[in-house]
């Protein structure tokens, strides 16, 4: 209870009211507090700019907010009218420009609705139903009539076109209908070889000349051919299970090496030695550099070793088998370090990736015809697709991250792929019979295919590679400045 004795209002109040009574039937008008509050305290009134410091005496229903400083706790004060009406037809317009006309129209407030209506377009689609271009003349104050969602004015990139007919066509008599053979292959100095009964021939690409490298007679045949990296030496396979190297130069025999029970059908060259695989079942490892016929050899396979391939670094080889498995070996070891046994039929198609450490494709035969990609890192499978027909070759581009499949039965189409979206690019046919053989030339361009029809057919399949120009290091730790002596 406040003992503070109050002073006199001065006011001449009639009989039976007192000051107390006097507020309380105040209290409804709005015009009212300002009299309440100056009959309890007359000196409260003050500058709002400057306020006392001493508070003021107030009712103790509604107190006094004269001396409060409004602005130190973040209240907005209303605005005006005409602003928000403003603000309000501002954020309509930029509703109607962003998600269309129709988005967020209120109803009339007579009708007794004042929610939002639903949008005319799909708020998940990001793609706009723009059609034609922009105009200058536009309405929208957005410089367009479709929202600023619409998709860019770049037009995308067309598909690359890859001609489908060949553009040469060789004959090649007596070339073998054999699905475990590998009779063609491409070197690094643009000469072309290929495996025609007894015969081993030379196409040279610059000036088409065709030499004859050798013959193995009446009681042997070609059933591989395969080309050092550098390009001068050629190495040959016979059904006698014999592995020749002859130097391609002057067409004369430096090697003949044995090993194998029976026909060698694939040869695989790395940078230093040599593997061969053979219907025995077996991989032999050999090097030029040692008298014997092999260093090592390879057991892991329980049929034919149809494919085979090493790794650009060196450090795998990749085997194929008639058994359906696809095994991979550590240059270092004996044992496969990896056997991937997902194919259904018999693996000749191998190629590594020169764009990507470790990606290895396999296709399968006629049961399987699939593709397969493979992470040899960790043995697992990446992705695989059905191709419908057998997959008889495979070959990864130099130039782009794209690779090149042949088939055979039953189809005889030749399929360009985009990895990793496996997307076709190109599907090329011409060969009536299996498309058997395949080779790249050295630039990655043009591939030529063999088939048992007889004939070499090359395809423009793969764009040149991008040039890109040499950033020369000046520096003071520049190697080409480096002088050893």
């Amino acid at each position: 209870m406040d003992s503070t004795p109050r002073r006199k209002s001065g006011l001449n109040l009639p009989s039976g009211m007192n000051e107390t009574s006097l507020r309380l039937e105040t209290l409804s008008s709005s015009s009212s507090f300002r009299a309440v509050t100056c009959v309890s305290s007359p000196r409260a009134i003050s500058s709002l700019s400057s306020p006392s410091k001493t508070s003021s005496c107030s009712d103790r229903f509604i107190p006094c907010r004269s001396s409060s400083r409004l602005h130190t706790f973040g209240l907005v004060e209303k605005g005006s009218p005409v602003k928000e009406g403003g603000n309000e037809a501002y954020a309509r317009l930029l509703k109607s420009e962003l998600f269309g006309s129709d988005f967020g129209s209120f109803s009339s407030p007579a009708g007794g609705q004042g929610g939002l209506s639903s949008p005319n377009k799909n708020m998940l689609r990001f793609k706009t139903d723009h059609s034609g271009p922009n105009s200058p003349f536009s309405p929208s104050i957005l410089g367009h009539d479709s929202g600023i969602s619409s998709e860019s004015s770049t037009p995308p990139k067309p598909p690359r076109k890859v001609p489908k007919t060949p553009h040469k066509v060789l004959d090649a008599p007596s070339l073998q209908d054999d699905f475990y053979l590998n009779l063609v292959d491409w070197s690094s100095q643009n000469v072309l070889a290929v495996g025609l009964g007894t015969c081993v021939y030379l196409w040279t690409a610059s000036n088409s000349k065709v030499t004859r490298l050798c013959d193995l007679g009446p009681n042997d045949s070609v059933c591989s051919v395969q080309w050092t990296r550098e390009g001068s030496y050629i190495s040959v396979g016979t059904h006698l299970g014999q592995v020749q190297v002859w130097d391609g130069t002057q067409c004369k025999r430096v090697r003949t090496m044995g090993g194998h029970q029976t026909r060698t059908g694939v040869l695989a060259w790395n940078s230093r030695t040599l593997a061969s695989g053979s219907r025995d079942r077996h991989i032999l490892q050999h090097d030029l550099r040692i008298s014997s016929d092999y260093v090592s050899k390879l057991v892991g396979h329980k049929s034919e070793v149809c494919g085979l391939k090493w790794s650009h670094d060196d450090r795998e080889l990749a085997s194929g088998g008639n058994d359906n498995q696809l095994l991979v070996w550590n240059q270092h070891s004996q044992l496969p370090i990896l056997k991937l046994t997902e194919h259904t039929a018999a693996v000749k198609a191998i190629a590594w990736s020169p764009h990507q450490s470790g990606l290895l494709a396999s296709g399968g035969g006629t049961a399987d015809r699939c593709i397969r990609f493979w992470n040899t890192t960790n043995g697992h499978q990446l992705n695989h697709v059905d191709t419908g027909s057998q997959v008889c070759n495979l070959a990864w581009s130099k130039n782009v991250n794209e690779l090149v499949s042949t088939h055979g039965y039953s189809q005889n189409q030749i399929m360009v792929w985009k990895y990793p979206s496996l997307s076709k690019v190109a599907t090329l046919v011409g060969h009536s019979l299996r498309v058997l053989y395949l080779a790249m030339s050295p630039d990655g361009q043009t591939i030529v295919t063999g088939a048992g029809d007889e004939t070499l057919r090359f395809w423009n399949v793969f764009p040149s590679m991008k040039t890109q120009t040499p950033v020369k290091d000046t520096g003071l730790w520049s190697l080409g400045r480096t002088q050893i002596r």
